[in-house]
């Protein structure tokens, strides 16, 4: 079997899914090629990454996309280089990733993929392949996706525009994507694969692979975190993100830190110079971790892990949590509750503050959740298990 990979970019959790799934494929014996498009930190990773387009081409497709709103409209030349690398490659599969980055001529790329015979599958990482422009819509509470998007709340947003074309771009998009023979979506979650059949999407089939972990890494891992922040004897409320703002509850956190007793500690880890001037002075603020293995031991010391995200998939953070055995407290949101069951964290509904903290509370003080039930609810996720289920399933559409 031959499989060929298409994402916006080589690096973060797209790109190590793509890269993850094409291991595991050639672990298996099957032939792969990925393509993702340029950026400045593009670094190839193996001989069989590929990068689509250079500076100048992405500097004019962000730029046009952003004064017209016709996003996904540009970048021919690169697109007809990626097909003919496809029909030079002749793969039994292609695997679709993240379109919306400016890299790619979405009419040109689905005018080929409806002639062609190859199986295609598509995975959705956000709501944007249904929506005139917006990859979420939660916070905005619209649903005008489902029969036309018009007179958007978010078009300055990403993947932002100047001017408001998504009443244009859905029908286009409907247009593009639907009418394909052969093509399976696949969610991360069964919050978005629910919301595939409201969508100008629903006559493709859909199938949910969760995202997972490398669980050799997030693990129960000792350290001197505590100490060395002179926090020894509170209970750590820990956030992480890396992309702080109001989507991921930012405003959450800084209520909080008025709100909870003085032997309780919040701290934030992927922040920056910025984000610290929002915070106030009793929120410990960690801007990155110099290594996958600092993340887990700041998980491992930490009492509770508190997801206040307001728009998700199927957060990352919350599975790296509970592998480092830290029980959890999330709103009720997009894929974020279908992580935890009743043996390791609660949900609460998304801006319910009061029962937010009640909730991290009650963590912290009665420790209703084991670590040792954390740990084993993690085993559920592990990535090399969720990369063998993409090649089972690229393995019995073929067949």
């Amino acid at each position: 079997m031959k499989i060929f990979f298409l994402n916006a970019v080589p690096y973060g959790s797209t790109g190590n899914i793509v890269k993850g799934i094409s291991k595991v494929a050639k672990n298996e014996g099957h032939a792969t090629l990925k393509y993702f498009s340029w950026t400045k930190n593009y670094k190839k990773s193996d001989n069989s990454d590929t990068r689509v387009g250079k500076f100048l081409g992405k500097f004019l497709h962000i730029n046009m996309s952003k004064i017209t709103g016709n996003n996904g409209c540009y970048s021919k030349h690169e697109t007809k280089r990626i097909i003919k690398e496809i029909e030079k490659f002749k793969p039994d599969i292609i695997n679709l990733h993240i379109l919306h980055s400016w890299y790619v001529n979405l009419p040109l790329l689905f005018e080929y993929l409806k002639k062609t015979d190859i199986k295609i599958v598509w995975t959705f990482h956000d709501c944007w392949a249904f929506t005139g422009q917006c990859p979420y819509f939660d916070i905005a509470k619209c649903d005008k996706w489902k029969n036309g998007c018009y007179e958007c709340p978010q078009y300055k947003l990403y993947p932002m525009a100047y001017v408001d074309k998504t009443e244009k771009m859905y029908k286009l998009k409907k247009e593009w994507f639907t009418g394909i023979e052969n093509m399976t979506i696949v969610t991360p979650s069964k919050w978005l694969a629910s919301l595939i059949p409201e969508s100008f999407m629903k006559e493709y089939s859909v199938k949910v692979i969760n995202n997972g972990i490398d669980l050799e890494i997030f693990k129960l891992t000792e350290s001197n975190f505590r100490e060395k922040y002179g926090i020894a004897e509170k209970k750590i409320v820990l956030g992480v993100a890396f992309d702080w703002g109001k989507r991921k509850g930012l405003d959450v956190f800084c209520e909080l830190a008025k709100r909870l007793p003085d032997n309780y500690q919040i701290v934030l880890v992927g922040t920056d110079d910025n984000i610290d001037k929002e915070l106030p002075s009793n929120i410990i603020s960690i801007h990155r971790t110099s290594s996958q293995r600092e993340l887990a031991e700041i998980y491992s010391a930490s009492d509770v892990f508190a997801n206040p995200t307001r728009e998700d998939n199927f957060p990352t953070v919350n599975m790296e949590a509970l592998a480092c055995g830290t029980p959890i407290v999330t709103f009720k949101t997009g894929g974020s509750p279908e992580i935890l069951d009743e043996t390791c964290g609660t949900v609460v509904d998304v801006d319910d503050i009061d029962s937010f903290e009640r909730e991290i509370i009650r963590i912290c003080e009665d420790k209703p959740y084991s670590c040792e039930a954390c740990v084993a609810r993690a085993q559920k996720f592990n990535r090399n298990d969720k990369f063998k289920e993409y090649v089972e399933l690229f393995d019995s559409i073929i067949k």
